[in-house]
């Protein structure tokens, strides 16, 4: 069993940045393939960004240019820093980490834009 943990949503004003975490514990011993995604109310889940084993990373065309995806596999964190933040930014924010077939998910952060 693997477990995420996210932190570091919140509200920020229009324009500001934040950097979430998520850090992974239990069976795992690196990261290696995994991403964000959202969800904001009414609406689907949907994925931000994310990395391939491969070491290829590919992102939403709503957040090009404005946040980027890394991770720490010493530490097991998977990172996302968003700047230029927009109030449709507005979502609960959910790390993913994809290992032997299986999907993780962590609880989710908030992360409010204010116009």
């Amino acid at each position: 069993q693997v477990q995420l943990v996210e932190s570091g949503g919140g509200l920020v004003q229009a324009g500001g940045s934040l950097r979430l975490s998520c850090a992974a514990s239990g069976s795992i011993f690196s990261i290696n393939a995994g991403g964000w995604y959202r969800q904001a109310p009414g609406n689907q889940r949907e994925l931000v960004a994310a990395f391939t084993s491969g070491g290829r990373t590919n992102s939403a065309d709503s957040v090009k240019g404005r946040f980027t995806i890394s991770r720490d596999n010493a530490k097991k964190m998977v990172y996302l820093q968003m700047n230029s933040l927009k109030p449709e930014d507005t979502a609960v924010y959910y790390c993913n980490v994809y290992l032997d077939h299986h999907n993780y998910w962590g609880q989710g952060t908030q992360v409010t834009g204010s116009s």
